[in-house]
């Protein structure tokens, strides 16, 4: 980096902004988005940075329109002359559904790179500090152009879409299953090994469809689906096992929420492949397809989730049109 850039840090709260409370015995909100920016040495030679707060709770309190609300002053901050990227600051628990969400909204060459940590501000050896360090280097360089939104901790790089939390307490937590990192940060510049095919972003006006998740589990009856339906939900994710497959009694649900104008979309609960109708029982995806329901593709359900919501939030009539609708989400 020959010359010195702006990079604009939103905080949201998080372990990264954590200290330990005797009081409660445990971890708590604590450190202001000031704060963390002085907390890293160096940073200033990196980048011209401003720390604008967002929020400060924990990630298990983010929510799709928090997302949206993030995303819209993100967009609007790239905007200003002479910025060259953004840095998110955010806990672990729901990092990754951030990063997608932005990562589906974003379509600005600057990058927006996401960051958390796994020790509090106060422990023995905080993450935190090294860890926004490398974010604010890579927002800064030119190498993340055109990648849209990354995920950074332990020094690697991720995308959004592919990334996932897979330990609850070790600092080398985020995986990107089958597919790995797509860079890393070292010492002297960033480095990218492969890009991120495959995005796909949209421009919803509003966040307008609820979207809700059903586990698929042995034994389980259909009342969580027509819970769902009742709940005036537009779109249920129901998650099955290997590549989709759930028990056959779930069958009648699925028919009865499809007739009634919801879209059911069927997700995997393993970390890697894609659900797909490759067996023709009762329960399997051909099952479920014929009763109305559409496959995802490689995405969490998590992430699937958010992407249905941000479809059809945009395109509604997508919702009638389930062959194309299928091709988005498996796209």
């Amino acid at each position: 980096m020959s010359e010195k850039k702006k990079v604009i840090v939103f905080t949201t709260g998080g372990t990264i902004a954590m200290k330990f409370d005797p009081a409660v015995n445990g971890l708590v909100p604590a450190v202001s988005g000031a704060d963390l920016a002085a907390a890293v040495p160096g940073l200033e030679k990196l980048a011209d940075v401003e720390v604008r707060e967002f929020s400060n709770h924990a990630s298990c309190a983010m929510t799709p329109q928090k997302m949206f609300d993030l995303s819209a002053m993100i967009e609007k901050a790239l905007e200003e002359d002479g910025v060259a990227g953004a840095v998110v600051t955010h806990g672990t628990d729901t990092v990754e559904e951030t990063s997608y969400m932005l990562d589906l909204l974003h379509k600005s060459e600057k990058p927006i790179v996401l960051t958390a940590a796994m020790r509090g501000a106060g422990d023995t050896s905080p993450d935190g500090p090294a860890n926004i360090y490398c974010a604010v280097k890579t927002a800064a360089s030119d190498e993340a152009r055109g990648k849209g939104v990354l995920l950074l901790l332990n020094e690697t790089i991720h995308a959004a879409a592919q990334v996932r939390k897979t330990h609850s307490a070790n600092p080398a937590t985020f995986e990107s299953p089958w597919w790995g990192p797509i860079g890393y940060c070292d010492v002297d510049r960033v480095v990218f090994r492969r890009e991120p095919i495959g995005r796909q972003t949209f421009s919803p006006k509003a966040l307008t469809a609820r979207v809700d998740i059903v586990t698929g589990q042995t034994g389980v009856g259909r009342e969580y689906i027509d819970f769902a339906v009742a709940q005036g939900c537009k779109g249920i994710i129901l998650e099955g096992f290997g590549r989709g497959n759930l028990p056959a009694v779930l069958e009648p649900g699925i028919k009865d929420a499809s007739d009634k104008g919801v879209v059911v979309v069927i997700s995997t609960r393993t970390p890697g492949g894609r659900p797909y109708q490759v067996y023709a029982y009762p329960g399997s995806v051909t099952d479920s397809r014929n009763n109305g329901a559409i496959h995802g593709g490689e995405l969490s359900t998590a992430k699937t989730r958010l992407k249905l919501m941000v479809i059809l939030s945009e395109r509604p009539e997508l919702a009638d049109n389930k062959l194309e609708l299928e091709k988005l989400l498996d796209a």
